[in-house]
């Protein structure tokens, strides 16, 4: 367990770090510009290189030393995000730099979840994944909470510094206490081919299994709609008459709720029992966002209407634990050779429709009030989600075909 501690504890330091960036630059964007739609950009850009550089980019992680791969990606991001932080850095530059710091996401959690398998086994591994998951979630809240209160102390420079500091504690620890270890492979050409023919494969794989469409198709369409209005937090803020502050503590209402949600549905109820409650804990994670968007449009400013809307959301991150037994559903419906390369493909899926989310978000809130856009996005998810729930029910106890064509293993 002794490399399991920087692991986990460099990922939750980093993640609280990305937390502190994101409300600074939302908050320092919208400041500037009073454009929703430049507001939900910014927030969106740590998302979507997800999309394209997930698949690629995370392959560094079996091509290079992964200890190498994490310290690497804390120093260049501690480097970029020290760049952000100098005052008067034009609009256009601040943007350029977040997608520099947001491409090294991917290589940096493949190499750390790969190293995860290296240094962890059985019922070491299941336990450390659950921590660093309720961790996560966590350091996700303690972010929002902290970039809130010191964006409105200091300023949106100083937050961003103290996110680079972050990475520098993260690759120093990283550094003292990951024992060296050989890069996987020797990263020749045919390594490059197979990662390419591994993508492809686990493409297809999800393609003609209809119980993995379906698992992932929820999973996304419900992601997208539930997490779409973070984009548009700070205009949305600003109607109810509150501050930069109030921005983080909405922010971290969510993961609040998926925290405590997460617990109660992974330690009081078994597989069979969450999946069943999958579609009444899909609606919760949305319908509450429909009555926080109504409540702040029907009643307007006011520190009341304030907590309503904190409190709704944090019932519809209870709801969010749904994510839980589907996790669980997909890891039974892929054949054990395929799962690495089926989690890259609804990972990266998932962090690119967070990203669209939330740009959708903000373009809709540059012709309607905030509140309103927040109300619909949830009444569409609603909406969105009930093919997909049927789908997920329909295929209850599928299983995808086992190796790739004509039931011949890959490698």
């Amino acid at each position: 367990m002794r490399e399991f501690r920087p692991l986990a504890g460099s990922y939750l330091l980093s993640t609280i770090g990305d937390e502190l960036a994101r409300v600074a630059l939302t908050v320092l964007v919208y400041q500037r510009t009073s454009s929703p739609l430049l507001s939900a950009i910014t927030f969106a850009i740590s998302y979507l290189p997800w999309l394209v550089g997930g698949p690629l980019l995370s392959t560094l992680a079996d091509r290079l030393p992964r200890h190498r791969v994490l310290i690497a990606t804390d120093v260049v991001r501690a480097l970029l995000v020290a760049g952000m932080a100098i005052p008067g850095t034009p609009l256009g530059v601040l943007l350029a730099l977040l997608l520099l710091v947001a491409l090294c996401a991917p290589p940096f959690e493949s190499a750390r979840s790969a190293l995860m398998a290296d240094v962890l086994d059985g019922d070491r591994y299941a336990v450390a994944t659950s921590l660093t998951n309720i961790g996560s979630q966590v350091a996700q809240m303690t972010g929002f909470l902290l970039g809130g209160i010191l964006v409105a102390l200091l300023s949106p420079s100083a937050v961003l510094l103290l996110d680079a500091a972050t990475f520098v504690a993260s690759a120093c620890w990283l550094r003292a206490r990951l024992q060296p270890r050989p890069a996987p492979d020797d990263g020749q050409d045919g390594a490059t081919r197979s990662v390419w023919r591994g993508t492809g494969e686990g493409l297809r794989l999800i393609a003609r299994a209809p119980r993995l469409r379906a698992i992932i198709a929820l999973t996304w369409v419900g992601t997208l709609f539930a997490n779409a209005p973070e984009g548009i937090v700070a205009p949305f803020v600003d109607g109810l008459g509150e501050g930069a502050t109030q921005v983080g503590l909405l922010l971290a209402a969510n993961p609040l709720g998926v925290t405590i949600g997460g617990l109660l549905v992974a330690r009081t109820i078994t597989q069979d029992r969450r999946e069943r409650l999958v579609p009444a804990l899909v609606l919760l994670s949305l319908v509450p966002v429909v009555a926080a968007g109504l409540v702040a449009a029907w009643a307007g400013p006011g520190r009341g209407v304030y907590a309503v809307v904190v409190a709704l959301t944090f019932v519809a991150g209870l709801g969010a634990a749904w994510v839980i037994p589907l996790n669980v559903a997909f890891v039974q419906a892929v054949p054990a050779a395929y799962r690495g390369r089926a989690f890259g493909v609804a990972a990266s899926g998932l962090y690119g429709v967070q990203g669209l989310g939330v740009l959708v978000a903000g373009l809709a809130a540059e012709g309607l009030p905030a509140a309103g856009v927040w109300a619909l996005l949830g009444a569409v998810g609603v909406v969105a989600v009930v093919p997909p729930l049927l789908a997920y029910r329909r295929t209850q106890g599928h299983v995808a075909a086992g190796a790739g064509p004509a039931g011949r293993s890959v490698s």
